[in-house]
């Protein structure tokens, strides 16, 4: 008999410790694989998250979560109602092929190119009214959600009109700071939304107070130290 073993046969302290240990981590000890994605449905969503602040991460934290939950084989749809860039950023975006190459995450953009209240040359009144327009779509899609079976699997290829599982609000905080679009209006759309959607609103350098009571989480993206800032411009790659 081992000497980790008790006289009557049974594991001895050091083993038990050790499963014990295991039972307590994430997967038991046993390290995550890859696996097919396959249409499911979240057990826990309809939280709301906002994240705002003036340091890089906010859009990139939003993708992030959405290609965790697209991997789980929920239905995700990214909505950017500001993202047209400066000159130096290219048509082609790298986060538009990854989303096009993973099941069950799609999405759009109504931004006008250019970006509001740069000398750019583009018109105030356009990125405003791209952005009302990216506010009556949030209207569909929440709206859309609310008659889908939000605790059932959806489609991985079906329209983002059929319903979601995550909805990414990318820039919809910037274009309420920036007096685009009704801070109060999109208040409304997030109180109304139907009680399994998980909601995600980004962007804006202030804090968006008008949304704290009805949001779950808020996290402030603080820039302690910036590129941009020492005349570095956005990267292939990293910015877009």
């Amino acid at each position: 008999m081992s000497e980790q073993d008790d006289s009557d046969g049974q594991p001895g302290d050091d083993e038990r410790s050790r499963d014990d240990r295991l039972a307590n981590t994430p997967g038991k000890g046993v390290t995550p694989e890859a696996s097919a994605i396959e249409p499911a449905a979240p057990e826990e969503f309809g939280l709301v998250q906002a994240w705002w602040g003036d340091g890089k991460g906010k859009t990139t934290a939003a993708l992030g979560l959405g290609m965790r939950a697209a991997g789980h084989g929920y239905r995700v749809h990214l909505l950017q109602f500001m993202k047209g860039g400066t000159a130096s950023v290219e048509a082609v975006r790298g986060e538009y092929n990854a989303i096009a190459a993973l099941p069950g995450f799609s999405y759009e953009t109504t931004g006008n190119f250019g970006w509001h209240g740069f000398l750019d040359g583009t018109d105030d009144g356009e990125h405003a009214a791209r952005a009302e327009a990216a506010l009556a779509r949030t209207s569909e899609l929440v709206e859309a959600a609310g008659e889908a079976d939000l605790d059932a699997p959806l489609p991985l290829d079906g329209d983002p009109e059929d319903g979601v599982h995550l909805l990414l609000l990318d820039e919809a905080l910037y274009a309420a700071n920036r007096g685009l679009i009704d801070s109060e209006e999109l208040v409304a759309l997030v109180e109304g939304k139907p009680e399994g959607l998980e909601l995600v609103l980004t962007g804006g350098h202030e804090s968006p107070d008008y949304l704290l009571d009805a949001a779950d989480l808020v996290t402030n993206v603080r820039k302690v130290k910036h590129p941009f800032d020492e005349g570095q411009r956005a990267r292939k790659g990293t910015e877009y």
